[in-house]
């Protein structure tokens, strides 16, 4: 019977809002197009940060015309993360309470753990604020958990869900909350595994490792982590998985005191070298782990001189966690050996590095340590401090063990009072339903008689405003193609006319010189030369106006390379190219490619008018997720601490500068110049963590 009325009730709404032609679905998709295009251009790095905004306000206008459905919060959800990119956080959080708010008029239970689960996000940025994370990815697990598996098909959420509980586990393993955070992580493992995709696996395991070690379950621990690197292989992140993997089982085995088998492990980490030389950090870790278990052992043999080489890397970088934990190992390894005023300067180093990140774990121990060094009345006040310290930590993660523990349980308590209230209430929402459908089918009656008039009017309307979005969109595609057609028309313009008409002359001149008498003919020589600058100049210009947007029909590095040998070509200079292959051109944003190549056209310029250089080398890299672009020449160089920067220079930054990147420019005289260029790439993927 419930289902027949819910069918009925169906029908009668169909009947109201049905309609002969297709204009509300024409409607929809221009208001569609409009809001991509102002979320295109709000990605648009050339644009202003306030210009960038003001189109996401018009997409978010736009989209508030739009039915209540769950395309609607989609398209918020879209406009939220853009928002998110440009650190404007607040912005991002309300959208997302107006998504879940939308979501639950609707009652589309999967938006609304969505909702709840890029809120948790929001959330988890701060330490604060972890039991609002939680209580968010609470509510999105228990949406999950209730969801109807014949009204939704669970592979449909079943990622999700298992993305939502690592989330989880892992504020509970920041909590100390070591044995719910290895249920929860098991839980999000058997998830990915319903929905047979192991992209998290690793990071589950990871965690299950970390928490395993905390446990003091030394060898489950390692078994853990053996099973992270397994579970990578294959994939773009095995050799960072499986680094990270050694790095922790040493930590294990140092925990257990084993240090022959910790050292092992920092050894075979250690061992990928080429790979550790693009990544300073993760090699200075491995570095200052395999001095400190060498320390513990006795075994004094490279001792300080690792430590010392890890903390010149780490200060390279400056890698202030890294140091933070350096010096403290310094100041152990001095206070060893007696040198108690070497180990409180080191001490005092972790202290401030330690205060100044708020990392109370390493500051800590540099007050006990403190407190052992120095003389007796300082030494007293150190202890003083690292009682007080340390007593205002363990009440810390006693409150949020606390108020997790009242989350979870105020959430099982809601599931439980809403399971006996839908119980209690089936009767009545059967019979409330079949009252409803017969004041429907009443009302609906009346007002198809009373609505003639008031449809013919929002027709009439609605037509007026579709032609209004035609207008728009019809006046964006012309601007555009009238630009590339101008373009295009200069640049034939100028190749194959002005280029044309200097090449006769030349080519008459030649042909004067083979009958002048030498009194006339250097002067003519000269005046050949001139033309054939000129010409290079115009054939330049006349490939710069063409290579404004990059040819479809042409791979990305295949157009770069090409540009690459042209230019080469035409100046006379040797170039060799390197392009990594772990990057995916594609995948990369359009924009990006071209500042790329403009990057690379305007420092070719540069060294073919400054530099004298006869070899030119160009490198594309892919470290940690960032295209490095190396341009270096063996030219005669320039001061980078004199030199004004012109308008080449200047062009350059301000491309990578649009990218959220870094530029150098390394150089002295007369030892070649090196341009340095580093652009993040965001990745999807959530980032591996490890101790």
């Amino acid at each position: 019977m419930l289902k027949t009325l819910y069918r009925l009730v169906i029908v009668l709404l169909l009947m109201a809002g049905c309609d002969t032609n297709n204009k509300p679905i024409e409607s929809k998709k221009l208001k569609t197009n409009l809001i991509n295009s102002y979320i295109k251009k709000a990605k648009d790095t050339n644009n202003t940060i306030e210009d960038r905004k003001e189109n996401l306000d018009k997409a978010y206008s736009i989209n508030a015309t739009l039915d209540d459905d769950s395309f609607k919060i989609q398209k918020l959800r879209e406009i939220s993360f853009r928002y998110y990119h440009l650190k404007d956080h607040d912005r991002y959080k309300g959208l997302n309470e107006k998504a879940l708010k939308l979501a639950k008029t609707i009652s589309d239970s999967l938006e609304m753990a969505e909702s709840y689960t890029y809120l948790g996000i929001y959330y988890r940025k701060s330490k604060s604020e972890l039991d609002l994370a939680l209580q968010n990815f609470h509510e999105a697990d228990k949406i999950y958990k209730s969801l109807d598996p014949k009204k939704y098909e669970p592979k449909d959420y079943l990622f999700d869900h298992g993305k939502t509980l690592i989330d989880i586990a892992r504020i509970q393993q920041k909590a100390k909350d070591y044995t719910e955070s290895e249920a929860t992580t098991i839980k999000a493992i058997k998830k990915f595994e319903l929905a047979e995709n192991n992209q998290y696996l690793p990071l589950c395991y990871t965690n299950l490792g970390i928490v395993a070690k905390y446990l003091e379950n030394y060898d489950k621990a390692i078994e853990y982590h053996l099973k992270a690197i397994e579970y990578s292989k294959g994939t773009d992140k095995e050799i960072l998985q499986t680094l990270t993997s050694y790095n922790n089982i040493g930590t294990v085995y140092k925990s257990q005191k084993e240090y022959n088998k910790a050292k092992e492990y920092y050894h075979k980490g250690l061992s990928y070298k080429e790979f550790l030389d693009k990544n300073p950090r993760r090699n200075a870790r491995l570095i200052d782990n395999l001095a400190y278990v060498n320390f513990l052992s006795k075994d004094m043999t490279e001792i300080p001189d690792l430590f010392y080489k890890a903390l010149k890397i780490r200060d390279s970088i400056d890698d202030k966690y890294g140091m933070a934990t350096n010096t403290l190992h310094l100041a152990e390894y001095y206070h060893s050996v007696g040198k108690d005023s070497i180990a409180q300067q080191y001490a005092e180093q972790s202290r401030d590095i330690s205060l100044d990140l708020k990392n109370n774990e390493e500051l800590l121990k540099a007050y006990q340590l403190l407190s052992e060094v120095s003389n007796s009345d300082t030494g007293l006040q150190y202890a003083n401090t690292y009682i007080q310290l340390n007593d205002s930590l363990i009440k810390e993660e006693r409150l949020f063990r606390d108020k997790f523990a009242r989350i979870k349980f105020e959430t099982e308590e809601i599931v439980e009072k809403n399971q006996q209230i839908s119980k209690e209430n089936q009767i009545l929402i059967i019979t409330i339903l079949g009252l409803t459908a017969l004041f429907l089918l009443g009302y609906i009656i009346f007002k198809q008689q009373q609505s003639n008039k008031e449809l013919l009017f929002a027709q009439t309307q609605q037509e007026s405003n579709e032609e209004i979005y035609r207008l728009l969109l019809n006046q964006q595609v012309k601007l555009e193609e009238g630009r590339q057609m101008e373009q295009q028309r200069m640049s034939e313009e100028l190749h194959d006319g002005v280029l044309g008409r200097l090449f006769g002359v030349r080519l008459s001149l030649d042909g004067i010189n083979q009958r002048a008498n030498d009194g006339f003919t250097e002067a003519r020589n000269k005046y050949i030369d001139e033309l054939k600058a000129i010409e290079k100049e115009i054939r330049l210009i006349s490939h710069d106006l063409g290579a404004e947007t990059l040819p479809s029909d042409v791979a990305y590095i295949d157009a770069v390379e090409n540009m690459i040998k042209d230019l080469c070509g035409v100046h006379n200079l040797d170039f060799e190219f390197n392009n990594a292959e772990e990057i995916d051109w594609e995948e990369i944003d359009d924009q990006k490619k071209v500042n790329f190549f403009r990057i690379l056209q305007e420092s070719m310029q540069n060294i073919f008018k400054h530099a004298q250089a006869s070899t030119i080398k160009i490198n594309f890299d892919f470290v940690d997720d960032t295209i490095n672009l190396t341009i270096l020449d063996d030219g005669i160089g320039f001061k980078t601490n004199k030199v004004k920067k012109g308008i080449g220079l200047k062009n350059i930054t301000s491309r990578v500068n649009q990218m959220n990147g870094e530029v150098q420019f390394l150089s002295n005289e007369n030892s070649g110049t090196t341009v340095s260029v580093r652009v993040p790439i965001p990745s999807r993927v959530e980032e591996l963590y490890e101790e």
